[in-house]
C-alpha cells in the first residue's frame, strides 16, 4: 500500500486523508495541511485510500478524481454504500471544468485544480469543519 503519514509531532488536530496520484499535489497540500495543524495521511489510489479510512477514521477526505485503480468518483460510491464511512466529509479537487457530475455533486465541496486552491481548500476545511461542529452541538 503507498501510504504516507504526515503529523505535527505533540499536537492535536483533526485527520485528513489526502488521496492523488500526484506527488506534487499531495506534497503541496500535505505541506498546506500541516502548516495550519491537521494530521495528514495520504493515499495514491482509491484502493489504496479505503484501506487508510478502514483504520485512520479521517475526520475529512480530499481526493482527486482521475487516478489509477480506483477514481475519486469510485471512492466517492464505495464510502457513501458504508454506514460507517457515509457520513466523513468528501472535498475533491479536479481540474475539470463545467458542470459537475454525480459524484461531484455527492462531495462536500469541489476545488479546481488551476484556481488558487490554497484559498479553495480553506473555505471548504472551514465550512466543513463549522458544519461537523454544527451537527455535534445539535445546531
Amino acid at each position: 500500500m503507498a501510504s504516507e503519514v504526515h503529523h505535527l509531532a505533540g499536537k492535536a488536530s483533526r485527520k485528513v486523508l489526502l488521496v492523488d496520484d500526484s506527488m506534487l499535489v499531495r506534497h503541496s497540500v500535505c505541506r498546506f495541511l500541516e502548516e495550519r495543524g491537521y494530521t495528514v495521511e495520504t493515499a495514491t489510489n482509491g484502493v489504496d485510500a479505503l484501506e487508510v479510512v478502514s483504520r485512520l477514521h479521517p475526520d475529512v477526505i480530499i481526493t482527486d478524481m482521475q487516478m489509477p485503480k480506483m477514481s475519486g468518483g469510485e471512492l466517492i460510491n464505495a464510502l457513501k454504500a458504508e454506514p460507517s464511512t457515509a457520513q466523513i466529509p468528501v472535498v475533491i479537487v479536479t481540474s475539470r471544468h463545467g458542470a459537475p457530475d454525480e459524484n461531484e455533486k455527492r462531495a462536500a465541496f469541489a476545488i479546481r485544480k488551476d484556481i488558487d486552491i490554497e484559498v479553495q481548500l480553506a473555505k471548504a476545511l472551514g465550512a466543513v469543519f463549522k458544519a461537523s461542529h454544527a451537527q455535534v452541538a445539535g445546531k
